[in-house]
């Protein structure tokens, strides 16, 4: 199975949407982007479960785009990583990471299952 230019489209949308404060902190959107087993290792090394990346507080996100670097690939039927760089600022400060996220296709949408982000620079 190839990946269609409609999910290559919707899973940048996706992973752009966790960059906006307003899907990002939208719970009951979240919820379904987020699968059940989700979890993150951050960029400062700290391992995030679903709760806790659905329960954080809603703050001003500040990052660049568009995100540097996407690619997407499949990995098996109806998974796919995709991977980039980030800039984000925190407190003027611009931090940059490489992320990898692991997305499934379930029933009808994909859903995250992983993150992973690594500082760089």
């Amino acid at each position: 199975m190839d990946l269609s230019e409609s999910d290559r489209d919707h899973l940048k949308t996706l992973e752009e949407e966790l960059w906006k404060a307003e899907t990002r902190f939208n719970k009951s959107y979240m919820e379904k982007v987020f699968s059940p087993d989700l979890f993150e290792f951050g960029r400062s090394g700290r391992i995030h479960t679903r709760e806790d990346l659905l329960s954080a507080k809603a703050s001003e996100i500040k990052a660049q785009f568009p995100l540097e670097d996407l690619k997407i690939r499949l990995i098996s039927d109806n998974v796919a990583q995709v991977t980039y760089n980030s800039h984000v600022e925190y407190g003027g400060v611009i931090e940059s990471a490489r992320r990898s996220s692991i997305w499934s296709f379930t029933d009808r949408e994909w859903v995250l299952r992983f993150h992973q982000g690594t500082p760089i620079g």
